[in-house]
Protein backbone atom coordinates (compact mmCIF):
# COMPACT_ATOMS: atom_id res chain seq x y z
CA UNK A 1 0.00 0.00 0.00
CA UNK A 2 1.90 3.09 -1.15
CA UNK A 3 2.57 5.46 1.67
CA UNK A 4 0.04 8.30 2.48
CA UNK A 5 2.74 11.03 2.76
CA UNK A 6 4.12 10.06 -0.66
CA UNK A 7 0.76 9.91 -1.90
CA UNK A 8 -0.30 13.53 -0.89
CA UNK A 9 3.25 15.26 -1.82
CA UNK A 10 2.25 14.00 -5.14
CA UNK A 11 -1.04 15.71 -5.33
CA UNK A 12 0.34 19.30 -3.19
CA UNK A 13 0.50 22.55 -5.62
CA UNK A 14 2.88 25.21 -4.83
CA UNK A 15 0.00 27.34 -3.11
CA UNK A 16 -1.74 24.51 -1.02
CA UNK A 17 2.47 24.38 0.86
CA UNK A 18 2.63 27.50 1.43
CA UNK A 19 -0.97 27.45 3.23
CA UNK A 20 0.39 23.80 4.82
CA UNK A 21 3.47 26.54 6.31
CA UNK A 22 1.59 28.93 7.56
CA UNK A 23 -0.66 26.76 10.01
CA UNK A 24 2.58 25.08 11.11
CA UNK A 25 3.67 28.30 12.16
CA UNK A 26 0.23 30.63 12.61
CA UNK A 27 -1.38 28.05 14.24
CA UNK A 28 -4.86 28.82 12.54
CA UNK A 29 -6.14 30.86 9.62
CA UNK A 30 -10.08 31.40 8.71
CA UNK A 31 -11.60 30.67 5.24
CA UNK A 32 -11.54 34.34 4.85
CA UNK A 33 -8.19 35.17 5.45
CA UNK A 34 -7.00 32.24 3.41
CA UNK A 35 -9.01 33.25 0.33
CA UNK A 36 -7.84 36.73 0.37
CA UNK A 37 -4.63 35.89 0.85
CA UNK A 38 -3.82 32.98 -1.87
CA UNK A 39 -6.94 32.53 -3.89
CA UNK A 40 -8.36 34.67 -6.65
CA UNK A 41 -11.88 34.10 -5.52
CA UNK A 42 -13.99 32.83 -1.93
CA UNK A 43 -15.60 30.34 -3.83
CA UNK A 44 -12.42 28.65 -5.60
CA UNK A 45 -10.74 29.12 -1.67
CA UNK A 46 -13.26 27.30 -0.61
CA UNK A 47 -13.28 24.42 -3.38
CA UNK A 48 -10.08 23.63 -2.48
CA UNK A 49 -9.97 24.05 1.02
CA UNK A 50 -12.36 21.12 1.21
CA UNK A 51 -10.58 19.30 -1.22
CA UNK A 52 -6.73 19.86 1.62
CA UNK A 53 -9.60 18.46 4.40
CA UNK A 54 -11.54 16.25 3.26
CA UNK A 55 -10.13 14.70 -0.08
CA UNK A 56 -6.34 14.71 0.61
CA UNK A 57 -6.70 15.01 4.79
CA UNK A 58 -3.72 17.46 5.46
CA UNK A 59 -5.84 20.07 7.57
CA UNK A 60 -9.24 20.16 9.72
CA UNK A 61 -11.16 22.51 10.37
CA UNK A 62 -13.95 23.60 13.34
CA UNK A 63 -16.23 26.56 13.57
CA UNK A 64 -16.97 28.15 16.87
CA UNK A 65 -20.50 29.55 17.69
CA UNK A 66 -21.20 33.13 18.27
CA UNK A 67 -22.58 34.10 22.05
CA UNK A 68 -25.51 35.68 20.18
CA UNK A 69 -26.29 32.61 17.95
CA UNK A 70 -25.00 31.75 14.41
CA UNK A 71 -21.18 30.58 14.01
CA UNK A 72 -18.26 32.16 12.41
CA UNK A 73 -16.62 31.34 9.41
CA UNK A 74 -14.60 27.98 9.63
CA UNK A 75 -10.97 27.96 10.90
CA UNK A 76 -8.30 25.64 9.34
CA UNK A 77 -5.58 24.05 11.36
CA UNK A 78 -2.97 21.23 10.39
CA UNK A 79 -3.98 17.68 10.52
CA UNK A 80 -1.74 14.97 11.33
CA UNK A 81 -0.55 14.14 7.66
CA UNK A 82 -0.25 17.73 7.43
CA UNK A 83 2.51 18.17 9.94
CA UNK A 84 3.80 15.58 8.50
CA UNK A 85 4.23 17.31 5.02
CA UNK A 86 5.69 20.08 6.63
CA UNK A 87 8.11 18.21 8.16
CA UNK A 88 9.30 16.62 5.45
CA UNK A 89 8.96 19.34 3.56
CA UNK A 90 11.61 21.34 6.09
CA UNK A 91 13.63 18.27 6.33
CA UNK A 92 12.56 17.75 10.03
CA UNK A 93 12.30 14.84 11.93
CA UNK A 94 8.55 13.30 11.68
CA UNK A 95 6.38 14.36 14.39
CA UNK A 96 4.65 12.57 17.43
CA UNK A 97 1.36 10.76 15.85
CA UNK A 98 -0.75 12.81 18.33
CA UNK A 99 0.89 16.23 17.74
CA UNK A 100 -1.85 17.63 15.86
CA UNK A 101 -4.81 16.21 17.93
CA UNK A 102 -2.74 18.32 20.72
CA UNK A 103 -2.17 21.33 18.89
CA UNK A 104 -5.72 21.39 17.76
CA UNK A 105 -7.22 20.65 21.23
CA UNK A 106 -5.17 23.85 22.60
CA UNK A 107 -6.09 26.09 19.69
CA UNK A 108 -10.13 25.76 20.03
CA UNK A 109 -9.92 26.06 23.85
CA UNK A 110 -7.12 29.14 23.74
CA UNK A 111 -8.82 32.00 25.58
CA UNK A 112 -7.11 34.50 23.56
CA UNK A 113 -7.79 32.88 19.79
CA UNK A 114 -9.28 36.26 18.66
CA UNK A 115 -6.08 37.95 19.43
CA UNK A 116 -4.36 35.31 17.63
CA UNK A 117 -6.72 35.67 14.33
CA UNK A 118 -6.08 39.16 14.58
CA UNK A 119 -3.12 39.30 14.34
CA UNK A 120 -3.31 36.39 11.59
CA UNK A 121 -5.83 38.70 9.78
CA UNK A 122 -3.04 41.26 9.73
CA UNK A 123 -0.68 39.67 7.00
CA UNK A 124 -2.86 37.57 5.69
CA UNK A 125 -4.10 41.23 4.75
CA UNK A 126 -0.48 42.38 2.96
CA UNK A 127 -0.33 38.91 1.58
CA UNK A 128 -3.15 39.77 -0.15
CA UNK A 129 -2.50 42.92 -1.37
CA UNK A 130 0.92 41.77 -2.38
CA UNK A 131 -1.29 39.21 -4.59
CA UNK A 132 -2.84 41.93 -6.08
CA UNK A 133 0.00 44.36 -6.51
CA UNK A 134 2.72 44.04 -8.83
CA UNK A 135 5.75 44.84 -6.91
CA UNK A 136 4.79 43.99 -3.33
CA UNK A 137 5.48 41.36 -1.60
CA UNK A 138 5.34 40.04 2.30
CA UNK A 139 9.04 38.77 2.14
CA UNK A 140 8.92 37.59 6.07
CA UNK A 141 5.80 36.86 8.09
CA UNK A 142 7.09 35.61 11.76
CA UNK A 143 5.25 34.24 14.93
CA UNK A 144 6.15 35.55 18.02
CA UNK A 145 8.43 32.72 18.90
CA UNK A 146 10.28 32.62 16.02
CA UNK A 147 11.70 36.04 17.38
CA UNK A 148 12.54 34.45 20.95
CA UNK A 149 15.25 32.24 19.23
CA UNK A 150 18.83 33.04 19.76
CA UNK A 151 20.34 35.05 17.00
CA UNK A 152 16.84 35.17 15.64
CA UNK A 153 17.71 38.93 13.94
CA UNK A 154 21.54 37.98 12.84
CA UNK A 155 22.57 38.43 9.52
CA UNK A 156 25.49 37.59 7.54
CA UNK A 157 28.61 38.91 9.04
CA UNK A 158 27.21 40.18 12.24
CA UNK A 159 29.56 39.61 15.25
CA UNK A 160 29.17 37.02 18.08
CA UNK A 161 27.03 39.68 20.00
CA UNK A 162 24.23 39.40 17.78
CA UNK A 163 24.40 35.73 16.67
CA UNK A 164 23.69 35.01 20.72
CA UNK A 165 21.61 37.52 21.63
CA UNK A 166 18.21 36.28 22.42
CA UNK A 167 15.48 39.14 22.67
CA UNK A 168 13.53 40.63 25.46
CA UNK A 169 11.15 41.68 23.37
CA UNK A 170 8.21 39.33 22.39
CA UNK A 171 6.21 41.09 19.23
CA UNK A 172 2.83 39.45 18.39
CA UNK A 173 4.49 38.77 14.62
CA UNK A 174 7.44 40.24 12.90
CA UNK A 175 7.19 40.94 9.46
CA UNK A 176 9.58 42.62 6.22
CA UNK A 177 7.60 44.30 4.01
CA UNK A 178 8.36 45.25 0.30
CA UNK A 179 7.19 47.87 -1.92
CA UNK A 180 9.24 49.06 -5.24
CA UNK A 181 12.41 50.08 -4.27
CA UNK A 182 11.21 50.62 -0.32
CA UNK A 183 11.84 47.84 1.77
CA UNK A 184 10.38 47.79 5.49
CA UNK A 185 10.84 45.50 8.91
CA UNK A 186 8.87 45.98 11.64
CA UNK A 187 7.10 44.50 14.33
CA UNK A 188 3.45 44.40 15.26
CA UNK A 189 1.49 45.03 18.35
CA UNK A 190 -1.76 43.75 17.88
CA UNK A 191 -4.28 45.03 20.32
CA UNK A 192 -8.32 44.22 21.21
CA UNK A 193 -8.11 47.03 23.71
CA UNK A 194 -9.04 44.54 26.81
CA UNK A 195 -6.37 42.70 28.29
CA UNK A 196 -4.04 45.30 29.01
CA UNK A 197 -3.62 48.68 29.81
CA UNK A 198 -1.86 51.10 27.27
CA UNK A 199 1.03 51.40 29.98
CA UNK A 200 2.00 48.06 29.44
CA UNK A 201 2.03 48.97 25.68
CA UNK A 202 4.44 51.82 26.41
CA UNK A 203 6.75 49.43 28.45
CA UNK A 204 7.10 46.86 25.53
CA UNK A 205 9.57 49.67 24.16
CA UNK A 206 11.96 48.88 26.40
CA UNK A 207 12.93 45.40 24.52
CA UNK A 208 13.02 46.91 21.28
CA UNK A 209 15.20 49.72 21.95
CA UNK A 210 17.58 46.91 23.23
CA UNK A 211 17.48 45.07 20.39
CA UNK A 212 18.09 48.21 18.04
CA UNK A 213 20.84 48.74 20.50
CA UNK A 214 22.48 45.10 20.17
CA UNK A 215 21.38 44.88 16.23
CA UNK A 216 22.07 48.55 15.05
CA UNK A 217 18.73 47.96 13.32
CA UNK A 218 15.72 50.25 13.97
CA UNK A 219 12.74 49.07 13.00
CA UNK A 220 9.41 50.59 13.39
CA UNK A 221 6.99 48.93 16.34
CA UNK A 222 3.35 48.61 14.55
CA UNK A 223 0.58 49.32 16.84
CA UNK A 224 -2.58 47.87 15.23
CA UNK A 225 -5.27 49.57 17.85
CA UNK A 226 -9.04 48.56 17.75
CA UNK A 227 -10.39 52.49 18.07
CA UNK A 228 -9.35 56.17 17.72
CA UNK A 229 -9.94 56.89 21.30
CA UNK A 230 -7.25 54.23 22.57
CA UNK A 231 -4.86 55.56 19.54
CA UNK A 232 -5.18 58.94 20.68
CA UNK A 233 -4.58 58.31 24.23
CA UNK A 234 -1.60 55.84 23.43
CA UNK A 235 0.65 58.78 21.51
CA UNK A 236 -0.19 60.57 24.86
CA UNK A 237 1.71 57.87 27.17
CA UNK A 238 4.08 57.54 24.71
CA UNK A 239 4.85 61.71 24.77
CA UNK A 240 4.44 61.13 28.92
CA UNK A 241 6.82 58.63 28.87
CA UNK A 242 9.42 60.65 26.85
CA UNK A 243 9.10 57.55 24.19
CA UNK A 244 11.77 57.72 21.52
CA UNK A 245 11.96 54.81 19.61
CA UNK A 246 9.51 54.79 16.10
CA UNK A 247 6.22 53.98 16.41
CA UNK A 248 3.28 54.09 14.33
CA UNK A 249 -0.02 53.62 15.47
CA UNK A 250 -3.37 52.85 12.64
CA UNK A 251 -7.24 51.20 13.73
CA UNK A 252 -8.39 47.85 12.66
CA UNK A 253 -11.56 49.11 12.34
CA UNK A 254 -13.21 45.70 10.58
CA UNK A 255 -16.12 47.99 9.16
CA UNK A 256 -13.42 49.80 7.12
CA UNK A 257 -12.02 47.27 5.30
CA UNK A 258 -8.98 48.90 6.44
CA UNK A 259 -5.71 47.76 4.61
CA UNK A 260 -2.65 48.04 7.11
CA UNK A 261 -0.45 48.13 3.23
CA UNK A 262 -2.54 51.77 2.89
CA UNK A 263 -1.74 55.13 4.06
CA UNK A 264 -3.31 54.41 7.46
CA UNK A 265 0.16 54.45 9.83
CA UNK A 266 0.15 57.44 12.02
CA UNK A 267 3.62 58.47 12.94
CA UNK A 268 4.64 59.08 16.21
CA UNK A 269 6.03 62.21 16.90
CA UNK A 270 4.81 63.38 13.50
CA UNK A 271 3.02 66.09 12.07
CA UNK A 272 2.63 64.31 8.86
CA UNK A 273 -0.52 62.89 7.54
CA UNK A 274 -0.69 59.12 7.80
CA UNK A 275 1.83 57.48 5.35
CA UNK A 276 1.89 53.76 3.68
CA UNK A 277 3.57 51.30 5.19
CA UNK A 278 6.07 51.16 2.92
CA UNK A 279 6.98 54.97 3.71
CA UNK A 280 7.57 54.03 7.43
CA UNK A 281 11.38 54.42 8.41
CA UNK A 282 13.62 51.75 9.19
CA UNK A 283 17.50 51.98 10.01
CA UNK A 284 19.86 49.11 9.32
CA UNK A 285 17.86 47.03 7.50
CA UNK A 286 20.12 44.90 5.63
CA UNK A 287 19.12 42.05 3.62
CA UNK A 288 17.07 39.06 4.75
CA UNK A 289 18.00 35.66 5.21
CA UNK A 290 15.79 32.59 3.90
CA UNK A 291 11.87 33.81 6.12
Amino acid sequence: MPDPLLRVQAQLTDRDLVLLGWLADHGVLTSFQIAHALFPSVDYAQERLRALTNKLGVMDRFRPQKPDGGSYPYHYVLAQLGVEVVAAQRGEDLPRKDQARRRRWHLTRRANLPHLLGVNGFFTALAGHARTHLGSELVRWWPSARCQKMGAFAEPGDDVSVRVYESRSRPDGHGIWVEGDRRVPFFLEYDLGTERPLSRLVDKLHGYRELAHVTGRIWPVLFWLPSPARERHLHQELTAAGIRYPVATAVHAEVTGINPADAVWWQYRSDRAPVRLADLPAAGSGTPRAA
